[in-house]
């Protein structure tokens, strides 16, 4: 074999290595689940959704959704499955401030305006679903 042909074969076996060697999927992370959730800010079960600051909880993605109203126009929604030891499946819910989402099991906190973890062991991000808003009718989908 000549020395180009040897070269070739190498660099097209290292490629393909690195190829299917770096593309695993994070064993650490969230499910991927279709979401597409339609909530009227109108219904009494959604009422703390009009305050803001408020939140609550719908069925949804990997352990169910977090929604909280950030603003006038602008909401968060969040997986409820902590990103701290993913394989456990912990579900997060609002700590007694309203301010945070908390894991009771690993004690991680996530701020609920970013969903960044605060403090804990976590160190991923909360999962996030996109919304939208027109002023009665809340969309929530990935």
């Amino acid at each position: 074999m000549n020395k180009v042909f040897k070269y070739k074969v190498h660099s097209f076996l290292f490629v393909l290595l690195i190829s299917f060697g770096g593309c695993k999927k994070d064993k650490n992370e969230i499910p991927d689940v279709y979401v597409d959730v339609y909530l009227y800010t109108t219904d009494p079960a959604f009422s703390p959704l009009n305050a803001i600051t408020g939140y609550t909880y719908v069925a949804g993605g990997s352990k169910g959704i977090l929604i909280y109203r950030k603003s006038q126009n602008e909401f968060m929604a969040y997986d409820r499955h902590c990103s701290y030891n993913v394989s456990e499946g912990d579900q997060i819910a609002m700590d007694a401030s309203g301010l945070f989402a908390v894991d009771s099991k690993c004690s991680s906190k996530f701020h609920l305006s970013d969903g960044s973890p605060n403090s804990g062991p976590a160190v991923n991000s909360l999962k996030f679903y996109e919304t939208s808003f027109d002023g009665s009718v809340l969309h929530i989908f990935n």
